[in-house]
């Protein structure tokens, strides 16, 4: 039963009461496990990995792309994670009983301070507040002050701030650069077109926006001039809207002590409606703490263009087909054609198709090949925990290619377990996407959500457990219904950083 306060809630939120009974009705249902065909690789088809000079082609394809300057490009980066759990095991440290590092993390963390591109700006706070820098604290034993200066409010706040604006890279040239500052760079050489323009949009939490803003404002003009550049930098915040209702363990809604209903953001799938939000044709994704100093930046940016490049290879041949189509005057050995097209390069198959002919194949077809596109990067499996590219079957019996998480997968039953397990693929989170159709108007990105892909997580608040609804993941659901082909990328261009000592890795040194 829903009160006033609960419906002046959901008014202010912009949820309606029909979308809230909907998701108290996923948290005591559950979501059902995806059925596998089979882990994608390049052995069955479901990873491309182009020759020497099939890349070529596809490098050329996309600087022809950029070089018209009617063609919007924006680099999109979800950028409001906290840097929190970056810091863990310094806060553990910080908060124990030891006073020197009692672990091996932290004993790497100071063995390798030195070389942290934060360092100046740590020793400049720690002589503000001690007298002293990190060197002389550490000879002194005095461990817990320099980790107090890094992550305290009274320090350099690291850990409250997002990843973006923490300090990731030493130049010897010029101070040490933020994520959101590479992400800067790489945009200059990748997504700028014919007049130096370089879009980018980054989704950030509210209390941190000012300070990107302010980053941005200077950021754009040192690197406008380097790289000749004019930057269009825009931000967005997850909308209240796309939170999700908090459940008990018998499904009824979770109240506050103060009685209110209790809603939760509902993670980067909700990043969905801002996506669908940018006025683009070609849109690149990428986290924010996947980035390479510029000693690296070479292969990052060639992959890149090489994914952009098979984008609107494939997004030509899409949308001439679709003209065909549309006219309807196709013939069936033209529509077999397509159909092959469909089946090899789009990896979109189904049993039933090879029956249909005539305006039958034709509807398939259009409706098939009428939907986003994304080219996603794949890295050879490492142990990285995260999603991997798999071949899955939809609701109507067809096969598609489906980026998973183990949570989407039943590893009770051993078939399903042992398929997973043959992931040979890891996902980086590097995709390109293509929104518009063949008639030059947006898509509406939600429209291709697979609502069942949601995931369920165990939480509490007050001491009180409850039930989480995320909704379907970004890369994962949320792009469930488009066309999606996987291509090899090098591992070199997966950098992330999960952990503070990540930072000390070569490729995030000089």
């Amino acid at each position: 039963m829903l009160n006033e306060q609960d419906y002046m809630l959901l008014a202010a939120k912009g949820i309606t009461e029909q979308q809230l009974n909907q998701q108290l009705a996923d948290l005591r249902a559950g979501f059902p496990f995806l059925e596998l065909s089979a882990a994608a690789s390049l052995e069955n088809g479901g990873i491309y990995a182009p020759t020497p000079e099939v890349r070529k082609a596809y490098l050329r394809a996309w600087q022809d792309y950029v070089s018209n300057v009617e063609h919007e490009v924006v680099k999109f980066v979800p950028a409001s994670g906290a840097a929190s759990r970056m810091f863990k095991d310094l806060y553990a440290f910080l908060d124990g009983e030891s006073n020197i590092p009692d672990t091996d993390f932290v004993k790497i963390f100071f063995e390798n301070l030195p070389r942290a591109a934060f360092l100046q700006d740590l020793d400049c706070k720690l002589e503000e507040l001690h007298g002293k820098s990190s060197a002389q604290l550490v000879e002194e034993g005095d461990f817990k002050s320099v980790v107090a200066g890094l992550l305290g409010t009274r320090g350099l706040n690291y850990g409250r701030l997002p990843k973006g604006l923490l300090k990731f890279h030493r130049y010897e040239s010029e101070s040490s650069r933020t994520p959101f500052e590479e992400h800067l760079v790489e945009g200059a050489l990748y997504a700028k077109n014919a007049e130096g323009r370089v879009q980018l949009h980054f989704t950030v939490s509210p209390e941190h926006r000012s300070l990107f803003e302010t980053l941005a404002s200077a950021a754009s003009k040192k690197f406008g001039e380097l790289y000749k550049a004019q930057y269009e930098i825009s931000f967005s915040e997850q909308k209240s809207s796309t939170d999700t209702i908090a459940a008990n363990a018998d499904g009824t809604p979770f109240r506050n002590a103060d009685g209110s209903l209790l809603f939760r953001p509902g993670g980067h799938g909700a990043l969905i409606e801002n996506l669908n939000d940018i006025d683009a044709d070609v849109i690149f994704v990428k986290t924010i703490d996947n980035v390479s100093p510029d000693s690296l930046k070479a292969q990052t940016v060639e992959n890149k263009q090489l994914l952009a490049g098979l984008l609107v290879s494939l997004q030509a041949r899409t949308f001439a087909y679709l003209e065909e189509l549309e006219d309807g005057n196709v013939s069936e050995e033209r529509m077999q054609e397509m159909l092959h097209f469909l089946e090899n390069d789009l990896h979109c198959q189904s049993d039933t198709a090879a029956e249909l002919e005539g305006l039958e194949l034709l509807d398939y077809l259009y409706t098939r090949l009428n939907r986003p596109i994304r080219v996603c990067g794949m890295v050879r499996n490492v142990g990285e925990p995260g999603g991997g590219p798999f071949i899955v079957y939809n609701a109507d019996g067809s096969i598609s290619l489906q980026i998973l998480e183990s949570s989407q997968i039943d590893m009770s039953d051993p078939d399903k377990k042992r398929l997973f397990e043959e992931g040979t693929h890891f996902n980086p989170v590097d995709l390109v996407c293509g929104v518009r159709d063949f008639a030059g108007e947006k898509f509406h990105l939600p429209d291709f959500v697979d609502p069942n892909t949601g995931f369920i997580s165990h939480k509490s608040k007050d001491g009180k457990e409850l039930l989480a609804l995320e909704l379907p993941g970004l890369w994962n659901g949320a792009m469930s219904d488009w066309n999606t082909v996987f291509v090899e990328v090098p591992l070199a261009t997966f950098n992330p950083v999960k952990t503070v000592n990540d930072l000390f890795r070569s490729e995030h040194q000089l």
